[in-house]
């Protein structure tokens, strides 16, 4: 079983307006709602892979409920923490006209010490252990910097593989714990190493010395470039199919969760690219945040090209 940790879950309210106007009264001709947060999602593409998994976090309100629904009516299981303050929802603008995307996004509600202390009591509680944790997204405000240090170093502690895919001072912090893989995009990676990663090749021997730092699996997604992985062994340039781009909200997800699938299972790193590429092509096929359709990650599986990238010369 894999288990996904989303501390500042969502709800997306994906808006569709036919020709956004400024300062004007606009009418929406579409509005469709999905449970949001970076692992929420990746449980969400498990779960249409067919794969086993149940979503963690934290939930309040009556927006928290109509999360739940969603994820319930799509067979997602879940064991939230509930919390006194309100779940937050992200409002995603599309202008039919124009095909712009618009995110408004909430920072979410401040959770209690004694609400996190529950959750992490809840993690430290599952049995049996699941094969891996995925962590995603931000935390809620007012939460510890050393949150994800903690959370992680726990996981490791009971021999669980844990992904960490967050961004900024959380990945900072988080990495100190050495997680199993994480998944930044460049410009994160830039911050994260301190310098930048202008070309291919800085961006490979980046990933590679992330791995020399302890982590044992390193993506690094280059948009529609494709990504970088890297463990100790091997290094690939991974590059999806072209395809007809709908959204790109969720590609991310989806490619960790590939990789999660794969993974969790001790399965090559080559494999694992597969997957998570083909995922992650197959979710922005798919409009708003609608994530990957197993069909269309079944045609794109053989189409996923993956090049080895040989050991640098010494």
């Amino acid at each position: 079983m894999i288990a996904t940790l989303t501390l500042n879950p969502c709800l997306d309210e994906y808006i569709i307006v036919d020709g956004l106007l400024v300062d004007e009264t606009n009418r929406w001709t579409k509005r469709i709602q999905y449970a949001g947060g970076k692992a929420i999602d990746v449980s969400r593409a498990i779960k249409e892979m067919d794969g086993v998994t149940t979503a963690y976090g934290f939930i309040g309100g009556d927006t928290g409920r109509r999360v739940e629904i969603l994820l319930d009516e799509e067979g997602v299981l879940f064991s939230f923490t509930p919390i006194k303050r309100e779940t937050r929802t992200n409002f995603i603008i599309v202008d039919k006209q124009t095909k712009y995307q618009t995110l408004i996004g909430a920072p979410g509600p401040r959770i209690a010490k004694k609400e996190l202390d529950r959750l992490c009591k809840k993690l430290s509680g599952i049995r049996p252990n699941p094969d891996m944790l995925v962590i995603g997204g931000s935390a809620p405000p007012g939460s510890p910097e050393d949150i994800y240090y903690r959370i992680v170093m726990d996981a490791k502690n009971r021999g669980i593989k844990t992904v960490l895919d967050v961004a900024d001072n959380w990945l900072t912090e988080g990495i100190k714990a050495k997680p199993y893989m994480i998944k930044p995009n460049r410009h994160e990676a830039e911050k994260l190493l301190g310098k930048d990663l202008p070309d291919e090749e800085s961006v490979i021997n980046a990933a590679r010395e992330l791995v020399y730092q302890g982590i044992e699996v390193v993506l690094i997604s280059r948009g529609s470039e494709g990504l970088i992985a890297a463990n100790k062994d091997y290094t690939y340039k991974v590059t999806p199919p072209k395809v007809k781009v709908k959204s790109a909200v969720g590609a991310g997800d989806c490619t960790v969760a590939g990789f999660a699938l794969r993974l969790s299972r001790n399965e090559p790193l080559i494999e694992a690219c597969r997957l998570g590429g083909a995922m992650g092509a197959a979710a922005v096929m798919t409009p708003g945040t609608e994530l990957c359709r197993r069909a269309d990650v079944e045609k794109l599986l053989n189409k996923v090209t993956i090049e080895e990238v040989p050991p640098r010369k010494r």
